[in-house]
């Protein structure tokens, strides 16, 4: 009988898998490395210093728009955590029907098409309602990133929805409660975890993001990656350097927290 295949033990896997990895994160070590070089060049190490980071916490841009993505990545998270919790329950919680799938579907649509393309979608939808209004708030990007983020949210809710044990709930049932509060002491407390976890989700998600952003967002509207992004097309500075290392550790930060807060308990 043949020996089924396993692409771990196949000659140079492993020496192949590294090289990849060596070439993904050596640009990541490089910039963090060099955001504490204590000189403003980008190539030559003039020793250990924090003034770039310093250098960025003072900046008023930057503060500015550092700000301005909390407030939408807060905002844009609460919103379609909500929603997400809401469109997990009604379908988990159901009969498998037709049209169910379609709705999985539905739900999960910015993650199967490209990014640009939901970007492009908001700014024509959104541009005709400015003209429309007068109105040029921050209203659209919460909008815009919320609508972006559901998806995010909405999968591991799900995943922790279908893995919960319907007993509890059914004893509720037998026991006349209400479907309100079977849900306020039973379905919640046991989906917080993963309420919490995509909630994290989609807050990293709408803090990160860049490409709906530069196109839904007014003059004067710019978040922390915008920002970099157009400090980036006129000169590099170890100043953005420490604001991406920054961004990284925000980053790696919460979907570490992710990853233990959504991992199934035993």
């Amino acid at each position: 009988m043949a020996s089924s295949f396993d692409v771990r033990r196949q000659s140079g896997f492993t020496a192949v898998a590294l090289f990849c990895f060596f070439l993904l994160y050596l640009p990541i070590v490089t910039l963090v490395v060099f955001a504490f070089n204590a000189g403003s060049s980008l190539a030559v190490w003039e020793g250990f210093s924090f003034k770039w980071f310093a250098a960025a916490w003072h900046n008023s841009a930057v503060q500015e728009a550092a700000l301005r993505s909390l407030i939408i990545a807060l905002a844009a998270a609460t919103i379609a955590t909500a929603a997400a919790t809401m469109a997990a329950l009604a379908t988990t919680r159901t009969e498998p029907y037709r049209g169910l799938t379609f709705k999985y579907a539905f739900i999960n649509q910015p993650l199967m098409v490209p990014e640009i393309v939901t970007a492009v979608a908001l700014l024509i939808i959104f541009s005709r309602i400015k003209v429309w209004t007068g109105y040029s708030g921050l209203g659209y990007l919460i909008i815009a990133h919320t609508a972006f983020c559901i998806p995010f949210a909405y999968l591991p809710i799900r995943a922790r929805l279908e893995n919960m044990d319907l007993t509890l709930e059914r004893a509720a049932a037998d026991l006349y409660a209400t479907p309100w509060h079977t849900f306020r002491r039973i379905t919640l407390p046991l989906l917080w975890p993963g309420i919490l976890a995509g909630y994290m989700l989609a807050f990293v998600i709408s803090l990160d993001d860049v490409v709906i952003t530069e196109f839904v967002k007014s003059g004067g509207q710019d978040t922390l990656p915008t920002y970099m992004l157009g400090q980036l097309r006129r000169i590099i500075t170890p100043e953005m350097n420490a604001i991406s290392t920054a961004f990284l550790a925000i980053s790696v930060l919460i979907v570490t927290l992710f990853f233990f807060i959504s991992r199934k308990k035993s």
